[in-house]
């Protein structure tokens, strides 16, 4: 934790029942349950990331400001030109033009190009899959690999999970003895990414071959091939394609994946790029009884997006969105922060993933941070004068004036981890439910689906008829590192409601 973030606790009065025996044989008694919450946003502003925010908006736009003056000095001296007169230039006039020529090519060339999401789509499994908390109870405790206490711990988390009836789950997990194997891990993994990439083709009509970038990502499995090899071996991409395959960067990976694709475009033009996050439910399963192995379990479900990116300017036409910002803020320095989600073998070398006690405080620390650098980015120029003014002017032991981050963009998908991770968020950003509905709905209906979860939530925000022309999307997505990720999409049109869709039942 570095200096000037302050540990942030939460406390909860627990009831332990009616004393049996003992001198308070009859009477109720209670215990106060403290643990770490996120930090309060509102307390603090630390000016480091105050200045990196504005750090990204200067330099996205020091071309223009640079070129600009010097195009106005040569086309404020250069003389009206006739249609007689332009044949009869001579080498002089050209020379003069000649550095207007150049600025244009290096101010087209320095500047990034538009990014446009045509389309993408999200897996939803076949009801077979589906499975309820009680289900979910019951068979792992007749797998036999948990004891009465994980069975109870993993009860209550499920309970106070914000997590539904109608989640994904492969039942291979429960079985006794169950270890993690490659071949049902990549069969999961076909089966969600390759539902999703035929969903978006079909509805973008882009042909595979025509696909010149690929970036796909997945936490926890990582095989030979690679899960990105797998796709272009199913469907058949072209024998030059730039691939990439992301391995160990948590649920804020598909954020990752988009900022990759998204340099790759600029160096590729006129290029389609295809971008799949995933996780694989199967890989991440721990059959053990540590305590701090076994949330993923009751969080984690089976899910899969695809993303169709383009920089041809003619497919703006056809686009959906424009990204407009995309932020990525890393906490791994420190060592709470690194330590605070890892893989790792329980004594008897069962694998799985560790969540520290120190998760909520870290994540919330991190994304204080983000959304401190975010806000120059997004935030209307009416809400940065307050911030300065008061920031500049503010009086000793009063809290800086923090903008309202609901002024930058009418929808907002936070990846979908817990009710309480969704709580505090809320509570702390001052948030009303209208945007938090995307997120709570998603948790619901689909847990957490990892790095896809924000899409998921997109999905629902598109299926309600939601986002209309002009509207702003952040997706913010957070993992292990520590990291906190979010890109702004922009409304180019008033996007139908989808003829498939996760959350339309029957597509």
């Amino acid at each position: 934790m570095s200096s000037g973030e302050s540990r942030e606790f939460s406390t909860e009065i627990v009831e332990r029942g009616v004393e049996n025996s003992g001198p308070n044989a009859g009477s109720v008694s209670f215990f106060v349950r403290v643990r770490p919450r996120l930090p309060d946003f509102l307390s603090s502003v630390n000016i480091k990331y105050v200045k990196l925010g504005y750090g990204y908006l200067i330099s996205h736009r020091s071309y223009f400001f640079f070129l600009l003056p010097l195009l106005v000095a040569l086309l404020s001296v250069a003389s009206p030109i006739t249609t007689n007169q332009f044949f009869a230039w001579d080498f002089t006039h050209a020379l003069f033009l000649l550095p207007l020529f150049l600025l244009l090519y290096f101010y087209s060339d320095l500047t990034s190009r538009s990014i446009y999401l045509l389309d993408f789509a999200c897996f939803r499994p076949p009801n077979e899959l589906k499975i309820s908390k009680a289900e979910f109870i019951e068979l792992a405790r007749r797998s036999g690999n948990f004891n009465d206490e994980a069975i109870e711990f993993q009860e209550r988390a499920l309970k106070k999970s914000g997590i539904g009836d109608e989640t994904y789950m492969p039942r291979s997990v429960f079985r006794p003895e169950y270890r993690a194997s490659l071949n049902e891990a990549r069969e999961e993994a076909s089966m969600v990414m390759f539902g999703a990439i035929k969903d978006v083709l079909e509805s973008t009509k882009v042909k595979p071959s025509n696909i010149r970038i690929l970036v796909v990502n997945c936490g926890i499995l990582n095989t030979t091939p690679s899960l990105s090899s797998m796709v272009i071996n199913h469907f058949k991409l072209r024998h030059d394609i730039q691939s990439f395959n992301l391995g160990g960067m948590g649920c804020s990976a598909g954020i990752i994946a988009v900022d990759l694709a998204r340099d790759l475009l600029d160096a590729y033009p006129g290029s389609y790029a295809l971008v799949v996050s995933t996780e694989s439910v199967n890989y991440a399963w721990y059959g053990g009884n540590d305590m701090d192995m076994l949330l993923p379990n009751c969080f984690f479900r089976m899910g899969a997006s695809a993303v169709i990116l383009s920089n041809f300017l003619l497919d703006r036409w056809r686009a959906k969105y424009q990204l407009k910002q995309l932020v990525r803020t890393h906490k791994g320095m420190d060592e709470k922060s690194f330590k605070s989600i890892r893989m790792k073998e329980d004594s008897r070398g069962r694998r799985g993933l560790s969540v520290s006690k120190d998760a909520i405080e870290v994540g919330g620390n991190a994304l204080k941070a983000h959304i401190t650098t975010l806000g120059p980015l997004v935030l209307p120029v009416s809400e940065q004068v307050h911030f300065f003014t008061n920031l500049m002017f503010k009086r000793k032991k009063t809290k800086p004036y923090v903008p309202d981050h609901k002024l930058a963009f009418e929808h907002l998908c936070l990846t979908a981890t817990s009710k309480k991770v969704l709580d505090e968020i809320q509570n702390n950003l001052g948030l009303t439910e209208e945007y938090m509905e995307a997120s709570r709905k998603t948790l619901e209906r689909f847990g957490n689906t990892s790095s896809s979860s924000v899409w998921y939530e997109l999905a629902h925000l598109e299926a309600n008829l939601k986002v209309k022309k002009g509207d702003r999307i952040c997706q913010i997505a957070y993992g292990s590192g520590f990291k906190c990720n979010s890109v702004v999409w922009k409304a180019i049109r008033t996007p139908a409601k989808p003829k498939k869709s996760p959350w339309i039942e029957d597509s």
